[in-house]
């Protein structure tokens, strides 16, 4: 394969991770209101202003990762609708999701499928106001995506129900 291939394909890749990366960011906003909370086994956070941090890297056997991206956000959301669209993960084509297994303060979910395919999750719960996320995928070309999650206050009740940012500025 030639470089100027090799060069495409990186490119190709990108443009589809950042789409991808787009949807993840936005999935505390747009999971359903209408998810069942019984059943619901997961970590539970209170709502209010979150600072997450994404990094998506790719892992190479010659260098070992390389960071694709990191990005930050502030928003008024409560996560605890998004775990339950995570726990309640659907089959995806031929891919199904095992249940997650709890460790201590650990979820682990061997097998979870999404939009990318099947990912193997880790999800590590601080307190009710932080959280550790990890998605791996070892299938085409093997990559990390890491949320690190943090409450950071309160902020105002329309905001967080509607999930919009807050008026307060973010670090970026």
């Amino acid at each position: 394969m030639s470089v100027g291939s090799k060069l495409a394909k990186t490119r190709s890749f990108a443009r589809c991770l950042s789409v991808a990366l787009a949807v993840i960011v936005s999935a505390p906003l747009l999971s359903s209101h209408g998810l069942a909370e019984e059943g619901f086994g997961g970590p539970t956070f209170r709502k209010g202003l979150w600072k997450f941090v994404r990094t998506l890297e790719i892992v190479t056997q010659s260098s070992g990762s390389q960071k694709l991206l990191e990005r930050e956000m502030t928003r008024c959301v409560d996560p605890t609708h998004a775990m339950k669209a995570t726990f309640a993960s659907a089959p995806v084509g031929s891919c199904h999701s095992s249940k997650p297994e709890k460790v201590n303060n650990r979820y682990i979910f061997s097998n979870r499928c999404d939009y990318m395919g099947p990912v193997s999750t880790v999800i590590t719960v601080q307190s009710d106001e932080a959280y550790t996320e990890i998605n791996e995928i070892r299938i085409g070309l093997p990559r990390k995506d890491q949320v690190v999650a943090r409450r950071i206050g309160d902020c105002q009740e329309e905001h967080a129900a509607l999930g919009k940012p807050a008026d307060l500025p973010s670090e970026q």
